[in-house]
């Protein structure tokens, strides 16, 4: 009887196959996610843009940095700016707007 060689073994990712290689794409891709603060949440708005609501409704649009609201929008108040789709803040103005004197009101029902 014939004895089959030994396969070679590695400190990492057990026998020599390529078994290793996905876990460590995998764990090349997590740690690139975390040191750019990328996200695989839909973002509200491109790089360089920031969003804006408009007055009276639950529309919104985004506005390039620098740039004023267009007519009839205004930023979000502070500490209430939706970043990703369907975080807290979305949620939130999907039921709620403000008035033409900034306060903020519920979302008239259409």
């Amino acid at each position: 009887m014939r004895r089959q060689p030994a396969r070679a073994r590695t400190a990492v990712s057990g026998y020599r196959r390529g078994r290793g290689v996905p876990a460590l794409v995998l764990a090349v891709a997590a740690a690139a996610f975390s040191v750019t603060g990328c996200s695989l949440e839909d973002a509200i708005c491109g790089g360089g843009e920031y969003p804006v609501l408009n007055v009276g409704s639950t529309g919104s649009a985004c506005v390039s940095e620098g740039e004023e609201p267009p007519k009839g929008y205004v930023r979000y108040p502070e500490g209430k700016v939706p970043e990703h789709v369907g975080d807290e803040w979305d949620e939130y103005w999907q039921s709620h707007t403000v008035d033409k004197d900034g306060k903020i009101v519920p979302a008239p029902q259409g």
